[in-house]
């Protein structure tokens, strides 16, 4: 595998003079093209902060962000809401659909800021439900959907641009254990299958232990990069 993305020195600072908050302080990190890396960490770590400018919502204060070899900190804010339209997906703890909204039409919403014609969107979004389990369910609203659905319509709607790389913030903190199961056998399987790099954070040891690798963060540092190769089919293996 090669490099997606690196970090090298990364530093983030919030506030100014007595009132500021380093967030960050010098952390480098690699993530492989294919790979599944799961971020822990307690509150205040840095896990989110590491999210937010993967994710392009955020920019370092100093130090490098590269992905596929472009200086990320240096592209204008244009320049990065593009690069999270074609390359990046993002799943959220809170599942974030429009209630009054069909679930193919929840799925269609990022395809519709591309300006993708309503044909071309309709198939894709049928598509990406049917990949995550879902085909028969588009015309349902999330009401009528159960927490791991709902959860499901998510990943869907992530996945329906064929992103690169998947940033799923605690995409099981809402949800029951069997659900939250369920769930990470579905990121697996896309990670497995499709080839999607996935970036979790996640407080769970028994859901981190799905991923690939885990990265845990203290006080804004790297304090463990742990490498674990097929660990996500073993866990489901176990599971099973």
């Amino acid at each position: 595998m090669s490099a997606l993305l690196a970090f090298s020195g990364v530093t983030k600072r919030y506030g100014q003079g007595t009132a500021a908050f380093q967030a960050l302080q010098g952390v480098d990190l690699i993530v492989e093209e294919g790979d599944f890396v799961a971020v822990m960490g307690p509150s205040g770590s840095g896990k989110s902060t590491v999210m937010n400018i993967i994710g392009c919502l955020d920019i370092p204060t100093s130090g490098n962000y590269r992905f596929r070899d472009v200086s990320v900190e240096k592209l204008s804010r244009n320049e990065r809401a593009l690069l999270r339209r074609h390359f990046l997906g993002f799943v959220f703890q809170g599942f974030n659909l429009l209630a009054r909204t069909s679930a193919q039409e929840n799925v269609e919403l990022p395809l519709l800021y591309r300006g993708e014609p309503a044909d071309v969107r309709a198939a894709a979004a049928r598509r990406a439900l049917a990949q995550v389990g879902l085909a028969g369910w588009e015309h349902h609203t999330p009401a009528e959907l159960s927490g791991g659905q709902q959860q499901r319509v998510a990943i869907a709607r992530a996945i329906v641009t064929n992103p690169t790389l998947l940033l799923a913030d605690e995409p099981t903190g809402n949800l029951d254990t069997r659900r939250s199961h369920e769930i990470m056998e579905l990121l697996v399987s896309l990670n497995r299958d499709s080839g999607i790099t996935i970036l979790m954070v996640t407080h769970e040891e028994e859901m981190a232990a799905y991923a690939r690798r885990t990265v845990h963060f203290v006080d804004g540092k790297v304090a463990r990069d742990e490498s674990v190769r097929d660990a996500g089919r073993e866990r489901s293996d176990a599971v099973e």
